[in-house]
């Protein structure tokens, strides 16, 4: 099957306090976005790639691939309001393909094997996401109260998120609702079943300056053990 990966770059990076959007944060000396774009070129050098950035952004991501050399086949799409109208834009990027993945920019650490399980499970179920399980006790927030619920009953969930092209392009004809978080929430609200696949623990989003701190080290560790 024919596979393409949607990455979704189209954050501010309020919350991480830098002058730069968190995309483009440097990591080890690239942006963190291009980490990602890189990552996804190891795992399927055939693959459709499109990355996601909002207009004001383009010109300077063309810069920095222009200046690190970065020469990873990929297009660039333009994104909307919200998450869901970035992906609604890109997917016409993604024609002809069968099985479309959609990860966030700012997860350099997701690895080639997670990856390739996603896709593998999708060709069979249509849709599937990478989760982990939750390791803290967890409380359901009731008015101003709290009651425990068994986290064993819970995940937290990752991104690729991987789904049969026809799926996805259907789901996105739906007007946008708030509630819909990620791109399984769009897909679940067609009736379709979300299936799992475990993720990495190392996959984290990077939002926050302790997030950099975080993905600096694994960064590192990641190379030791590489070496």
């Amino acid at each position: 099957m024919k596979r393409a990966v949607i990455i979704v770059a189209g954050g501010q990076g309020l919350r991480m306090g830098h002058t730069l959007p968190k995309q483009f944060i440097p990591l080890n000396g690239k942006p963190v976005l291009m980490h990602t774009l890189e990552l996804f070129y190891q795992w399927d050098a055939t693959a459709v790639l499109v990355v996601t950035l909002p207009e004001a952004h383009c010109s300077y991501w063309e810069m920095l691939c222009k200046e690190l050399n970065c020469c990873v086949p990929h297009q660039i799409a333009t994104g909307g309001e919200t998450r869901f109208h970035s992906v609604r834009n890109s997917l016409p990027y993604t024609a002809g393909c069968d099985l479309v993945g959609v990860h966030d920019g700012v997860r350099p650490f997701t690895t080639t094997a997670v990856i390739e399980d996603c896709f593998t499970k999708a060709e069979r179920y249509g849709a599937v996401i990478p989760v982990v399980p939750v390791t803290e006790s967890i409380r359901q927030q009731c008015g101003t109260a709290t009651q425990a619920v068994d986290r064993k009953n819970y995940c937290i969930v990752q991104t690729p998120q991987v789904f049969r092209r026809d799926w996805l392009k259907d789901a996105y004809k739906q007007p946008f609702n708030p509630s819909f978080t990620d791109d399984a929430t769009v897909v679940e609200a067609t009736g379709k079943t979300i299936y799992t696949v475990d993720g990495n623990r190392e996959n984290i989003k990077i939002t926050t300056p302790l997030d950099l701190a975080m993905a600096e080290k694994t960064f590192h560790l990641t190379m030791q053990e590489n070496a």
